[in-house]
Order: structure tokens, then C-alpha cells, then sequence
């Protein structure tokens, strides 16, 4: 019998603030900065799970805005935690405004920051992550396709614009 195939989909936001500043949230198991966001829960929507994403990694509100990447992590890998085979990602990211709300660490997160956009590279050292926000960096309207692997190790195999 055949199967269709699966994929898990997932937001993230770049968060601005009045000051023009960006929201980094600290890994609490991969002690990496990072940007909000997760995988988008059976009868969700894209939106509703940035939001859902965002308050439960830092309590904060935002608004979601305009999307202006999507990513594919096409490389598969043994899962954890009791999961079996981790399926290719399908990754969209927005461009999100603060709204409300002071930072709680949760089981995801253990600091914030907000990062003047001239400084978020120093802090954001994954590869996937740094291409993201270039694209968000170069963002005109023209929404940024990447493709790429993260295991054995980072490889950026397509960029184009949408």
C-alpha cells in the first residue's frame, strides 16, 4: 500500500518592537538564540500557532504580519523521545509586531532579549537561522524559498524568490 507523504509544519516570527528592535529567545536544551516559534497543531492555523507558539515561549502578545519566507528541511533523521522517523519540514516565517507582555521563562526557554537588527547575527549562530533573517533583512514583498538539510550537517541546497 502506498502513503502519502508527511511533513511537519511549523511558524516562526520575527518579532519587532517600536524601538525596530527583534526578539531572541535562549534555548533552554540547545542553549542557542533563537527566533519564536514551533510546529502548527492538528486543526490549527498557521496564525493561530505563531501566536500559541510565541506565548508559550516567552508570555508575550504579538500580531502576526506579513510572510515573507518559506523553508523546506528536506533531510529526514531518527526521531526521539519515543518518535520514530522525523519527516521533512515545511517552515514558514512572518514578520510579527510586539503587542504586549514581560518575558517567563518556560519549558522551552530560559532568557530574552531584544536585538538592535544590526547585532541579531552576533547572537544567532544555527545556519538555518541566519538565512532567515537575511532573507527577512533583504525582505521587499518577494517572498524568500530556501531549501536545505540540518543533519549530518548544515547544507543550503536551493534559494530563490517566490
Amino acid at each position: 500500500m502506498r502513503q502519502f507523504p508527511t511533513h511537519i509544519v511549523a511558524v516562526f516570527g520575527i518579532v519587532e518592537n517600536e524601538k525596530e528592535e527583534i526578539l531572541l529567545l535562549k534555548h533552554r536544551g540547545r542553549n542557542v538564540w533563537m527566533f519564536p516559534g514551533g510546529q502548527v497543531e492538528t486543526g490549527e492555523n498557521l496564525i493561530e500557532a505563531l501566536i500559541r507558539e510565541t506565548k508559550e515561549e516567552s508570555s508575550m502578545e504579538i500580531e502576526v504580519g506579513k510572510l515573507y519566507s518559506v523553508s523546506s528541511n528536506t533531510c529526514t533523521y531518527e526521531g526521539y523521545n519515543g518518535y520514530g522517523m522525523i519527516p521533512t519540514k515545511v517552515i514558514m516565517g512572518f514578520i510579527c509586531t510586539y503587542k504586549s507582555g514581560e518575558f517567563c521563562e518556560s519549558d522551552e526557554t530560559t532568557e530574552s532579549l531584544w536585538v538592535s537588527k544590526d547585532r541579531v547575527l552576533e547572537y544567532i549562530g544555527v545556519p538555518d537561522f541566519v538565512e532567515k533573517f537575511k532573507a527577512y533583512l533583504k525582505f521587499t514583498g518577494d517572498i524568500e524559498y530556501l531549501e536545505y538539510v540540518t543533519k549530518p550537517e548544515y547544507n543550503l541546497k536551493f534559494k530563490c524568490l517566490i
